[in-house]
């Protein structure tokens, strides 16, 4: 079996960030991600989060322990998280801590810092994931996840919101399939959907078989909650709605003559292409991807087109 990611979607998915975090670790089935983390990802993470780090680097020294602590730290283009944007079209960096007990339950702690926005972390994760692999071909992994954001910064960003989702993982040999369900849980919940296959793939070892690059390009599909506006004018246009957006509790009584209808559908398609390099107890990794909403972006914090992600990993034991 090729070396697999376990996302444990902290946060469903940002899923450029989850993906980021998990190259350095186990695969079997975010952020990945993450989802995540994804960072300029849905899966944000989402995503997502160190909590998928160890398999590989574990891999590369021959090693395991029953116990394990990593360190990350990153930048990227954009943070995309279920369908809308964390950062408001701002870059943003991290710093992330993890602790890992026998590659299957990681409890993770990540600060966030956006732009020119002050205090300097803008918010901060916790998350709990736990992941297993029955044999080679199958495994699952569950997640749970806290976001919250300084005081000062709610009605700009977001609210505080909990995420958590379960995931399963399937090895077709020529690709490994997700399956992820979450919810999130803020004022009220909503429900998520996601789809993401890959092909995970690495060079031959060199540097006294310590060092080598990896590949892991992805297709994530979302679905998700999304509202249809029509105005009165006969105008409609359709939204996505993330239950983490101040926009969602304040705007949908405020117009006259206009009205509201939620579905649950298709709303996004993203690409990536990771591209790693790992070295003993390190990993560097740049993740290159592209973003499709399906739905019309008035009225939404909606991204798409190209984001780009940035990480460094460190296994410290």
């Amino acid at each position: 079996m090729e070396r697999t990611i376990i996302v444990s979607c902290t946060a469903g998915c940002m899923m450029m960030l989850q993906s980021a975090l998990l190259i350095i670790s186990a695969q079997p089935a975010s952020v990945s991600g993450t989802d995540s983390i994804t960072a300029g990802g849905s899966v944000p993470a989402a995503t997502a989060t160190l909590s998928e780090i160890s398999a590989d680097s574990a891999a590369a020294t021959d090693k395991t322990s029953t116990h394990s602590l990593y360190a990350g730290t990153g930048y990227g283009s954009n943070m995309l998280y279920l369908g809308t944007t964390m950062s408001q079209d701002n870059g943003f960096g991290y710093a992330s801590a993890s602790y890992g007990l026998r590659d299957k339950l990681y409890l993770t702690a990540t600060g966030y810092s956006i732009g020119n926005f002050t205090p300097v972390t803008a918010f901060y994760s916790l998350g709990i994931s736990f992941n297993h692999a029955f044999n080679s071909w199958f495994d699952i992994s569950t997640g749970l996840s806290r976001y919250n954001v300084s005081a000062s910064l709610r009605d700009t960003l977001f609210s505080n919101f909990t995420y958590a989702d379960a995931t399963l993982g399937i090895d077709w040999r020529i690709l490994y399939s997700k399956l992820s369900a979450g919810g999130l849980f803020s004022d009220g919940g909503q429900f998520y959907l996601q789809t993401r296959h890959s092909r995970y793939f690495e060079t031959p070892s060199f540097a006294g078989n310590k060092a080598f690059f990896s590949f892991d390009p992805y297709v994530n599909i979302l679905f998700g909650n999304m509202i249809s506006i029509e105005t009165s004018g006969g105008v409609t246009e359709t939204s996505v709605s993330p239950g983490y957006r101040p926009w969602r509790k304040y705007s949908q009584n405020t117009t006259p003559g206009t009205t509201y209808s939620e579905t649950f559908g298709l709303m996004e398609i993203d690409f990536g292409l990771p591209v790693a390099f790992s070295y003993d107890f390190f990993t560097m990794e740049i993740e290159p991807g592209y973003v499709i909403p399906l739905y019309s972006e008035s009225g939404s914090s909606g991204t798409s087109g190209f984001l780009l992600m940035a990480s460094i990993f460190f296994r410290i034991f």
